[in-house]
């Protein structure tokens, strides 16, 4: 399969190859999947190049489960071997062969459906150490929802694979010969089949929402691609048919017992429950807090979660972005003004902290006051009252403090640009907020909590991710966090027009690219540094090679091969 280079080899076309061959291995059809990955010249009507899609042992097992569908009629699923894509390069991958019976039920040809897998990533084709598992293999391919199904010019079927018996609830035997419309009774049978459109126009229909009853009367969504099959002459077939239920593989995980929403917060990683542990008594207390962590994050909804739980709840919920006020106007925005205090000042005017009153003032970006603002802020909180710029009447200070930034301020007090006075009073229970790649298992949970909010905002039914797309999504380093994530998924909004969002649907690879971080410091300019950085993320991550990878920003494969290439295994 073609893979992308983005700084880690994400995986960014895992998915579905299907080709119709006839008993000469000539192509009669192929999906769009299978000539981007293979290259351009897998097209009907051309040899199918079989020895150069597969090398040694995967071509031997392929030849042998071709002749086996061909001569037997009998299938091969669940086959673990390596192809080569259109740029020469290998990949791992689980593959089935069925046989394709024309309508006199003799056997035309076969079917060569193939998938990369992601578990033999590390792996090359002499590590056959995997291979005697074909059972277990073929156990995790058939338990893939993609059901395929061929059918000639008169509509009856011609092929039926075990995923469309286990969708559908009907055999292959009995659906061979049958008209399509009375096995999959499609609502879309008699008007908008995507099978007729394909046929009557001689081109694919590709992601096709599609609602058919199963044998038992039972109602299923599917996602549905078609392609013709024609001859070696070039005259149409038939067609073949690849779908996906979309109630299992393309839905996220079912939130109806579990949102992992806790006021108004996403997360059920560790860290995040942690976090969930301490609101309440946090909340409970009059004690200024200090959220840090990258931008992003969601320090402000933090704030107010803290605000919502307290007794001050029914106070104001005041928030000051401190980098956002010209410097000029800092103390008269924190603690108001009195009429002609200062050019413009044309009328009194109460201050944010005065506002707060009963409630909460939350101090964003704080760590870029000035000093001499920091000092104002600092006899503000230990006297516990101000005076409006201009007057002289002393206002108590009657609001809760909670200050946020995503800047290093420890290091800002080693500089000696933040006040370490300031700094301990501001921060009487620090609360660090982890960057989205350091809790990629709440990536799912916030996809569903942002459909459900943009499906309700741009009216759409959107109702889940093409796993490629949640594939990425979890490998991705994410450096905007949350609110990138968000970004993201408003963007699909914008081109999506069906139920799923797919790669095409989001913003350009390069785009991600550009913002992707490599996770292992810019300055480390030799391998015995990048190996200390490595070991770090590996003891840090428990010598989990995923989690040391998420840690690092970069994929696992990535990882594996850089160990290797620095002696590291």
């Amino acid at each position: 399969m073609r893979r992308q280079e983005i700084e880690g080899q994400l995986a960014m076309y895992a998915g579905d190859g299907v080709v119709a061959l006839d008993k000469e291995l000539t192509v009669m059809g192929c999906s769009r999947t299978a000539r981007r990955l293979l290259g351009r010249g897998i097209r009907p009507g051309v040899p199918f190049p079989l020895e150069g899609v597969m090398k040694g042992l995967s071509l031997t097992q392929a030849k042998d489960a071709m002749h086996t569908a061909i001569t037997r009629g009998a299938p091969r699923t669940g086959v673990r071997g390596q192809m080569i894509d259109g740029e020469g390069k290998r990949f791992s991958c689980l593959y089935s062969v069925h046989p394709l019976l024309g309508h006199t039920a003799k056997v035309i040809g076969v079917i060569l459906v193939f998938r990369e897998v992601k578990y033999f990533a590390d792996t090359t084709e002499e590590d056959n150490s995997l291979a005697s598992s074909s059972s277990s293999l073929g156990a995790v391919f058939d338990s893939l929802p993609e059901g395929v199904f061929t059918i000639d010019t008169n509509w009856r079927i011609t092929s039926f694979n075990q995923a469309a018996e286990q969708m559908t609830g009907f055999s292959r035997k009995e659906a061979l010969g049958k008209q399509c419309r009375d096995i999959f009774r499609s609502d879309l049978c008699e008007r908008g089949c995507p099978m007729r459109q394909a046929i009557e126009s001689g081109s694919a229909k590709m992601d096709q929402d599609v609602r058919i009853l199963d044998k038992g009367g039972a109602k299923l969504n599917l996602l549905v691609n078609v392609s013709v099959l024609r001859n070696t002459d070039g005259q149409l077939v038939g067609a073949v048919e690849t779908f996906r239920c979309l109630t299992d593989e393309y839905h996220l995980p079912s939130l109806a017992d579990k949102t992992g929403l806790f006021q108004g917060i996403v997360g059920q990683s560790n860290v995040m429950r942690r976090l969930f542990q301490m609101l309440p008594d946090v909340a409970a207390s009059e004690a200024s807090v200090l959220l840090t962590g990258e931008s992003g994050t969601g320090k402000e909804i933090f704030a107010r979660a803290i605000h919502s739980l307290s007794p001050s709840s029914k106070g104001p919920f005041v928030a000051v972005n401190c980098s956002a006020i010209a410097e000029s106007l800092i103390e008269a925005e924190f603690f108001g003004h009195e009429k002609g205090s200062f050019t413009g000042a044309d009328q009194s005017r109460a201050g944010r902290f005065e506002v707060a009153k009963g409630g909460t003032i939350f101090l964003d970006e704080v760590a870029e006051l000035r000093p001499e603002h920091q000092v104002k802020l600092l006899r503000v909180l230990e006297q516990k009252m101000f005076e409006r710029v201009g007057g002289t009447k002393t206002i108590p200070m009657e609001a809760r403090v909670i200050s946020a930034t995503n800047l290093d301020i420890t290091a800002m007090l080693e500089e000696r640009t933040f006040r370490e006075d300031l700094y301990y009073r501001l921060r009487t229970v620090p609360m660090h907020l982890p960057p989205l790649r350091e809790r990629v298992e709440d990536i799912p949970l916030l996809v569903q909590h942002f459909i459900r909010m943009f499906n309700k905002k741009h009216h759409k039914e959107v109702r889940a991710l093409d796993p490629k797309v949640l594939n990425f999504f979890m490998e991705y380093h994410w450096p905007g966090n949350v609110r990138e994530l968000e970004r993201v998924m408003e963007y699909a909004y914008v081109f999506v027009k069906g139920p799923v969002i797919m790669m095409k649907h989001l913003p350009t690879i390069e785009e991600f690219a550009a913002k992707r971080k490599s996770g292992i410091p810019q300055d480390i300019d030799d391998e015995a540094s990048e190996r200390r950085a490595i070991l770090r993320a590996l003891e840090k991550a428990g010598n989990k090679r995923q989690e040391a990878a998420n840690l690092l920003g970069m994929s696992r494969t990535s990882l594996w091969r850089r160990m290797k290439s620095l002696g590291m295994c």
